[in-house]
């Protein structure tokens, strides 16, 4: 199969040629190959890749043939490297599959990568010293977000259709607003983070993926949902697989729509515009729209606080199980300035602290709770700008403690942490662009605890209504420039 055929195909419709003997996995791996190495010379997307080992029969499952990447980080494939973006882990081999992997192959795909991550997953932009920025395939010289940024850009190039990423603070649902992609954070619970943890980051971080269609990522959140031995609690399983609920009618919704963030951050032109034209088109749609007053439950800096405590002491006890396990140095040549700061920060956190940043997270969520009474659906865009010149982050970074660092992180993207802290779904979907530079504007849809069937038929209404898998992205392989470089 030719690259230009292969990027025209989602995953689901990929399997479906497979199945039926048009085109074999062999041949659709070798061309995500080609894809990658057209594009990945230029946007930085990609870790490493191999020969894959997984041969699934034509049909045996719901995305057999398909090619597929994980994330340098929250998942193991055995005889595979698990760096987590860090020198810290250099060279770390993992012995085993994850639970996650097991699903992965269960699912049909075919594992020939692993993407790039910034270190520990601690940052919303990719940018790691580990094997250097990853760059949106947009905008070369913009952030292809984080932490999952190297998913999102290899998906918006066209090397793949879904890849894996995970989601602590917005690390699935930021990327995949950079890139243009449609990305649905599951409730907590809905995917198993065994067996090496029962939770991650407190309950804070889940499983999931980034694709460039809404069926795909529904698709494969029926492959990989449900429990695991020993999980010590799971979300309900839905009544109906997600799949189906793609091309159902969402009916009138009412959505309450928060156009600036908690902590006061204001949300530029471009993306008020953006958000402006999302509202018009939900009303078009037959949807209930309104201005929502949502009481957070608690200051924004308490908020900041207790999460940079939760995260650093999480952070803290990973960093020193990983450097026992290698037998590595915790210090300026193992790992970045912000991470070694949180890791120094969370050696000071006290248990009280810790506990009382858990109770703040209870406030938060029931506090929230209550509006998905009076709302089927929260609408905030997903960033409150446009995707932002690498090296954003890293600006003075040297110079902030933990806590400051993730004031950062939250002030760049305030929007997001919130629906982790809740642990309820949320999406968002590449609904516009901005006219002016013609780069991808995500806007973010949050349902109540175990809705994600409600964001999946919205999405699709969107999806049909405002379809985007038209806009391609300067750097993708199927452009015939790109591929003869």
């Amino acid at each position: 199969m030719r690259v230009d055929e292969y990027v025209t195909f989602d995953a689901v419709g990929l399997a479906e040629l497979v199945a039926k003997g048009e085109v074999t996995s062999a041949e659709l791996v070798a061309a995500a190959r080609e894809a990658a190495q057209a594009v990945d010379p230029r946007i930085n997307a990609i870790v490493e890749t191999w020969p894959p080992d997984d041969d699934p029969a034509p049909g045996s499952a719901p995305l057999a043939g398909v090619p597929f990447l994980i994330k340098d980080l929250g998942v193991t494939m055995a005889g595979r490297r698990t760096e987590l973006g860090s020198r810290l882990a250099a060279g770390h081999v993992a012995s085993a599959d994850s639970f996650l992997m097991r699903r992965f192959r269960r699912a049909g795909l075919v594992t020939f990568g692993r993407t790039a991550t910034p270190e520990m997953a601690y940052s919303t932009t990719t940018e790691p010293v580990l094997y250097g920025a990853t760059r949106n395939p947009w905008d070369l010289g913009r952030s292809a977000g984080g932490s999952s940024g190297g998913a999102g850009a290899a998906v918006a190039a066209g090397v793949v259709p879904v890849a894996h990423a995970t989601d602590a603070a917005g690390s699935l649902r930021i990327p995949a607003a950079c890139n243009g992609l449609f990305g649905l954070k599951p409730t907590r619970g809905r995917v198993s983070m065994g067996p090496d943890a029962d939770e991650v980051f407190n309950g804070l971080a889940v499983q999931g993926a980034v694709s460039r269609t809404v069926r795909d990522s529904a698709v494969l959140l029926d492959q990989i949902r449900g429990p695991e031995p020993g999980d010590p609690y799971f979300a309900q399983e839905p009544s109906r697989p997600y799949a189906e609920e793609v091309t159902r009618s969402p009916g009138s919704l009412r959505i309450g729509v928060l156009a600036h963030a908690w902590g006061g951050q204001r949300t530029t032109a471009p993306v008020a515009d953006a958000l402006s034209r999302t509202v018009r088109l939900l009303e078009s749609l037959g949807h209930r729209v309104e201005e929502a007053e949502v009481g957070l439950g608690a200051d924004w800096e308490e908020f900041v606080l207790a999460g940079a405590r939760q995260w650093s002491a999480n952070l803290t006890a990973s960093v020193d199980e990983v450097a026992a396990a290698l037998g590595r140095p915790v210090d300026s040549s193992t790992l970045e300035p912000p991470v070694l700061a949180g890791y120094r920060y969370g050696q000071q956190v006290t248990g009280a602290q810790f506990v009382a940043a858990l109770a703040l997270r209870n406030r938060i969520a029931r506090s929230l709770g209550r509006y998905f009474d009076a709302y089927d659906i929260l609408l905030t865009p997903t960033l409150p700008d446009l995707p932002v010149p690498l090296g954003t982050h890293a600006e003075g970074a040297e110079t902030l403690d933990g806590a400051g660092w993730l004031r950062r992180l939250f002030d760049l993207s305030p929007f997001t942490a919130v629906f982790n802290v809740t642990g309820t779904p949320a999406m968002s979907v590449p609904v516009t662009a901005d006219p002016g530079t013609g780069l991808p504007i995500g806007m973010q849809f949050a349902a109540g605890y175990g809705l994600e069937g409600r964001l999946f038929r919205l999405a699709g209404q969107l999806e049909q209504a405002s379809p985007w898998s038209g806009r391609t992205p300067a750097v993708w392989a199927g452009h015939p420039t790109v591929r003869s470089r």
